[in-house]
């Protein structure tokens, strides 16, 4: 009775550890969100209030502005209040997918917004950014924008030589390819040359 009571006892025990690790984890991933989602409807309710801006173009304001902020080439992005106008930002109903790419979702109305991209360190020139949304009602459900370093071109800078290497030795690899059937054909040939003169011997 003991030796299968201890078993049970240990599996209790590692069960409501694991349970316990897998609420705490939750737990430090709940305040990172929290505070990014405090700080998108802090952007937005500024955007609205202070330069008057469409609700559906100032959410699209904010997301743009916390992915411009992941990007290598941009430290934040600035929306001053021409931001806003009827010139640099618009609503327009669409009822179609997003694009014809990967976020082919249907959306019922693309929100356009244009910012200014300030480089990393104040590095260079700033630069005229377009954020794309895609909203079913008040929903957002697609994004796109002009990031001049796109994550796979980010991920790859490194090894840009190294991956053009690649390519020279595909390309090596691929003229080898022709070669196949002539070095086949002169195989044939001299096996064809050999057995001539062996029956030409047997002849003689």
């Amino acid at each position: 009775m003991d030796r299968t009571n201890v078993p049970r006892g240990l599996l209790r025990v590692i069960g409501r550890l694991a349970a316990c690790a897998a609420s705490l984890s939750l737990i430090c991933a709940t305040p990172a969100f929290a505070d990014q989602l405090e700080q998108h409807n802090d952007l937005v309710k500024k955007f609205i209030t202070d330069m008057h801006a469409d609700p559906l173009v100032a959410d699209c304001a904010a997301h743009g502005d916390f992915v411009a902020s992941t990007s290598t080439a941009f430290d934040h992005v600035e929306f001053p209040s021409s931001s806003f106008d009827s010139a640099h930002s618009s609503v327009t109903p669409w009822n179609d997918s997003f694009d014809e790419g990967k976020q082919r979702v249907k959306v019922d109305s693309i929100v356009t917004v244009e910012g200014v991209g300030v480089r990393q360190n104040n590095s260079g020139e700033p630069a005229d950014l377009k954020f794309r949304c895609g909203y079913v009602g008040s929903q957002m459900l697609a994004f796109s924008w002009n990031d001049p370093v796109p994550p796979n071109r980010a991920h790859s800078e490194g090894s840009g030589k190294h991956k053009g290497g690649k390519g020279k030795h595909a390309v090596g690899g691929k003229s080898k390819n022709p070669s196949k059937p002539g070095s086949g054909k002169s195989s044939r040939a001299t096996s064809s040359k050999s057995a001539n003169k062996s029956s030409k011997k047997k002849s003689q």
